[in-house]
């Protein structure tokens, strides 16, 4: 029997909205490998352990990324270059290059064509080890080391099929009562308030969020339309009703904002490198804007084009934990916690795990079935 409290919320963010999904295809010939990161923001820090350890000695890793960019500039450049091709995310670019930065620096500066199976090994063994990083930390290197050698320095080296990656641990995702959502939000307000509640009543991802443009709320159909989310799919997802006067509020805010700006000379937003080629004035254009922006103009570190980007996700971040205290929840939970909430409150809901599985934007159903996993 369902319980009270999930009826109750979920009529709180959905009153007589049917979820209007088309039929889910059967995508076994494309079962999602959870090894590589392309995008995953989710499962993967892409932020490095802060000290770098080589030979027992802890190392300022700015310093050796410093060092090691002055050593191989070219490589450096061909491997950014090879990422931004394959349309990989600007993180999995930043999160690759620290990587072979530090694999580089750790084995004498030496050009990567003269390592092999013994050095990547060594180097996996010394971050768990010396670094004590996790099994998703390990095999994020793993996957840059790999995708340097494959993709950049185009050798089909024997041993690279012969190397282990880490295994990962089977966890039950943190996941908070109804009750415990309505706590958490009663103690936000504002913008933090809104994007988290749309993270509950969505499902959407954090950077999900956070990268929302004016042009993909769609009010007429009651629907968010999610683009290039993980894996570079697009999806829709049903907004809330609750939250429909508050999204028009904070897009007025954002239009008046961008109006200010083009009266500076300003109000440019990036766009994606295809669509910016395509259509010249769409960085002007006030459909193209992100939802949240940010408070300040700053400038693209690629290219240096001064630009409004969009609000930082530590913003959110922080507002969820100091709420989340505020609230007296003790469990771990963070942003991502009220997507896994969301999940798990459809299923409770008798929603069907195919159609969560399309909300979420999942490529395969066994992702989505850690949500059943002990019921």
């Amino acid at each position: 029997m369902l319980s009270e409290g999930v009826t109750q919320v979920w009529q709180w963010f959905f009153p007589s909205v049917p979820l209007l999904i088309h039929d889910p295809v059967d995508d076994r010939e494309g079962q999602e490998d959870r090894r590589t990161l392309h995008g995953d923001h989710d499962r993967h820090d892409t932020r490095s352990p802060t000290p770098e350890i080589v030979g027992g000695k802890r190392t300022d890793l700015a310093a050796l990324q410093h060092e090691a960019v002055a050593f191989q500039p070219k490589l450096f450049e061909a491997i950014s270059q090879r990422i931004r091709r394959l349309n990989y995310s600007r993180r999995t670019e930043q999160a690759y290059l620290g990587w072979i930065r530090r694999f580089i620096f750790a084995h004498g500066m030496r050009h990567p064509r003269q390592l092999g199976e013994r050095e990547v090994e060594n180097f996996l063994s010394m971050l768990a080890n010396s670094g004590r990083v996790s099994a998703g930390t390990q095999n994020q290197a793993l996957s840059a080391l790999l995708f340097l050698y494959r993709e950049v320095l185009r050798t089909d080296l024997p041993w690279m099929d012969n190397v282990v990656r880490a295994k990962h641990s089977r966890r039950i995702p943190v996941v908070l009562s109804p009750d415990e959502v309505r706590r958490m939000l009663a103690m936000m307000d504002g913008q933090s308030w809104l994007m988290a509640a749309l993270l509950y009543g969505t499902g959407m991802r954090l950077m999900e969020c956070v990268r929302l443009r004016v042009k993909d709320v769609d009010f007429e159909r009651n629907e968010i339309i999610v683009r290039d989310g993980k894996g570079a799919r697009d999806r829709r997802v049903p907004l809330p009703r609750r939250l429909i006067e508050h999204l028009h509020a904070a897009i007025e805010r954002t239009r008046l904002l961008h109006q200010h700006d083009i009266a500076r000379g300003l109000g440019r937003v990036w766009m994606p490198a295809a669509l910016a080629r395509k259509y010249i004035n769409a960085e002007l254009d006030f459909g193209w804007q992100y939802v949240f922006p940010a408070s300040k103009i700053s400038d693209d570190p690629n290219g240096g084009v001064t630009r409004r980007h969009h609000i930082d996700e530590a913003v959110l971040q922080r507002a969820v934990k100091t709420a989340r205290a505020k609230a007296g929840i003790l469990k771990p939970a963070t942003c991502h916690t009220l997507r896994h909430s969301f999940a798990t409150h459809l299923l409770e809901a008798g929603h069907d795990i195919r159609t969560v599985q399309e909300l979420l934007g999942h490529k395969d159903v066994a992702t989505t079935q850690i949500y059943t996993t002990g019921r």
